[in-house]
Order: C-alpha cells, then sequence, then structure tokens
C-alpha cells in the first residue's frame, strides 16, 4: 500500500472495544481502519459464548459506576438501531459472605450512585430462588435492572455500523509491527500488507503486550473455561432466575440462566491457567478442573441445576496485576492508545470504550475520569 494512503485512526483488534470505537470514528467522519488476526466474532478471544454480565453497583470500584451506566445507555441504542438483541434484564444476585469487602465496595457505590440494590437474608435469598442453597452467614445483593449482554450480537452489531459508516476491515490479517516514524505517521506491519494511520488503536486483548514489548505490560493472559449444565427451564430460565455472582471464599464463580434450553451458564472469574495467546485452542476438558470446580460450585450452591454438561468452551482473559484496565497513550508516542487488561470484567464497558477511544484519538480527552487505568501507575 502506498504511504499517501494514510487513515485518521487505525484500530489493531477488532473485538468488541476495537469495533465499538471503529464504529465511532466512522461515524465523525474519520478514515477508520480496522485489523484483525481473525473474523470477528470469533473463537479465539474474550467475546465468545454467548452472554456477559452488566452490573452498576460495582464491586471492583466505585470510579466504574459512571462508566457503566454510560455503557448500559449506549447498549440500550445499540439495540434499537441495530434490531438485534443486546439486552437482557435478568437482575443480578452477588453473594457472598457478610463480611465481604466486594459486597461491600458494590453496597457502598450503590449508596453513592443512588442505585437500587436489594440486601437480602441467605433465607430471603432461598425463599425468593429456590434453586439457591447457601452458608447462613451469606447475604446477597440483588441489583434488579442490571442484567446481561447477549456478547456475539452485540459485536455484530458494532461491526455492522463500523462498515455502514464506512470504516475498512482488514481480517486474518496478524500485526507484526507498530512504527512510529518521525513525521508523525505511524507505519503498521500486517500479514494483510503495510498500512499507515496518524493515530493507532491498541485494543489486541491477549495479544497487547506482543505487540509493545517495549511497554513491559503487567498483564497476563490467561486461559478460563465455562459451561452449559442441563437445568429445569421452570427454576432456572431467563424468566424466573438472574444472572449471579458468587464469592465462595477463596473463589469467585458467576453464571446466567439457562436461554431457550440451552442450560445454565457457569464460570469463574479468578484462577485459570497462564497461557500464550498464540497457543489457545478450544480444549475444555483437557484438564480435570475444567469440569471439576464447575461441578464443586453446583454441588454447594446449585444442586438442581447440577445436569449434564450440555457444552464446554474456554476463551482467554488478559488480567492486568491489579485487576484494574489499563487505558492510555503510549508514553513515548502520544498517537498511540492502548486499552487493555480489562481483567474479566470488561466487556460491559465496550460501547463506552468505544466511545472513550474515539474521543481519545479525535479530541485527546475524554469527559470520563481515567486516572485509575493510567499506565503511570505501574512506574512510580
Amino acid at each position: 500500500m502506498e504511504k499517501n494512503m494514510i487513515y485518521d485512526a487505525a484500530i489493531i483488534g477488532a473485538g468488541t472495544m476495537g469495533m465499538a470505537a471503529g464504529a465511532f470514528l466512522a461515524g465523525q467522519n474519520r478514515k477508520t481502519l480496522l485489523l484483525d488476526a481473525f473474523d470477528p466474532p470469533h473463537h479465539h478471544g474474550s467475546h465468545h459464548g454467548g452472554t456477559r454480565m452488566i452490573r452498576h453497583a460495582y464491586g471492583e470500584g466505585r470510579q466504574y459506576v459512571s462508566l457503566v451506566k454510560r455503557a448500559q445507555e449506549l447498549w440500550e441504542a445499540l439495540e434499537k438501531k441495530s434490531g438485534l438483541k443486546i439486552l437482557e434484564k435478568t437482575g443480578v444476585l452477588g453473594l457472598g459472605p457478610r463480611d465481604s469487602v466486594f459486597l461491600k465496595e458494590t453496597r457502598m457505590a450503590a449508596e453513592k450512585y443512588g442505585l437500587p440494590l436489594e440486601i437480602l437474608s441467605s433465607s430471603e435469598v432461598m425463599k425468593r430462588w429456590p434453586g439457591m442453597t447457601m452458608p447462613k452467614d451469606y447475604i446477597g445483593c440483588f441489583e434488579k435492572d442490571s442484567g446481561l449482554v447477549y456478547s456475539e450480537n452485540a459485536l455484530k452489531a458494532w461491526k455492522e455500523e463500523a462498515l455502514e459508516k464506512g470504516a475498512s476491515l482488514v481480517t486474518h490479517s496478524p500485526v507484526q509491527r507498530i512504527d512510529p516514524l518521525v513525521d508523525g505517521i505511524i507505519k503498521i506491519v500486517a500479514e494483510a500488507g503495510v498500512f499507515f494511520s496518524k493515530k493507532v488503536i491498541v485494543t489486541a486483548g491477549a495479544w497487547a503486550a506482543k505487540l509493545m514489548p517495549e511497554l513491559q505490560l503487567p498483564i497476563q493472559p490467561v486461559r478460563k473455561v465455562m459451561g452449559w449444565f442441563d437445568a429445569s427451564e421452570n427454576e432456572f430460565g431467563v424468566s424466573r432466575f438472574p444472572s449471579f455472582y458468587v464469592e465462595d471464599r477463596d473463589k469467585m464463580f458467576y453464571g446466567f440462566p439457562t436461554l431457550n434450553g440451552g442450560g445454565l451458564k457457569l464460570g469463574r472469574t479468578d484462577g485459570g491457567q497462564p497461557i500464550d495467546p498464540d497457543q489457545h485452542v478450544q480444549n475444555f476438558g483437557a484438564y480435570p478442573e475444567d469440569e471439576g470446580e464447575l461441578r464443586d460450585f453446583l454441588k454447594t450452591y446449585m444442586p438442581e441445576a447440577n445436569g449434564g454438561l450440555k457444552e464446554g468452551k474456554t476463551c482467554l482473559m488478559t488480567q492486568s496485576v491489579d485487576h484494574h484496565f489499563i487505558i492510555d497513550y503510549h508514553p513515548e508516542h502520544e498517537n498511540i492508545i492502548l486499552a487493555c487488561g480489562f481483567s474479566g470484567h470488561g466487556f460491559k464497558f465496550g460501547s463506552v470504550m468505544g466511545e472513550v477511544l474515539a474521543e481519545l484519538a479525535i479530541h485527546g480527552r475524554t469527559e470520563f475520569d481515567l486516572s485509575l487505568f493510567s499506565i503511570d501507575r505501574f512506574r512510580k
């Protein structure tokens, strides 16, 4: 490709964050290029598996609440515009010990932002949702206005919008190198060819550290599993049972009601095996704990959902050392923006991250406070 073909913005990694950013940039009449090593949506990253949770009273920190509220608005608008089903307000039920730090932060976030959050005793939880079994010293935090995002539909909708607005998408083309040039233009060497852009946004997920080795990003790709288990629609169906997360002493599990007979979905937010993303394959069951840990959870907390395994999948999660996102400019090149390390709780923010990254690329600023996500926190 000739160098006189210069994009306003090139996005490396056209998953959820990247595709949404592409849609926002193209919508602002920016000449936009999206590059991906695969063809999204696909099964090689972090967006497959059908569903992701969205909750507003945020146990990871009150600083996330403004972002997730805006994310919900954008998901609702995307659903209306695309005609695809993207949101399901199942409510979200969080369970854990009464002294749980995570649930304490959840309650404080709800109080600060006036979010509806019911605090329930263990007996109240089990009465309302008989499929749950929990220790007497546990409490429940139920947020009725939260629920789930249909992840692959969401990505399809952003893809349609980005292409409709004029973005260029190059698939099956891994990026090998990002070279800032002396004239402020960035050269991108990819399998499909060489591209040039004024700005680059790196949303490459588990491959972010490989693309920018000079930054020594403190992130670790991790192999994660999720399973779908045969469960009664009358007890665990989407109209009767909430999306949920459970703090099981030293572990954290999450799950979703069964959708159209697909089975109750269950996974674990922590744990997993560190992995080179280039070595990731769909091999659920390769480790005894893949199904074993999920079974142990079901036996303890949801014995009536401990049915046959309908399906099992693996995915990649990229964990930062402090579990917070990394969203910032490259320390040496202000025309390179990175967004990575979403640590297993980033998907719900995909819509607002697209908006934020486009604002950073176009205006060099955003109204949201991103100080928590600064790369400088690792350099002190």
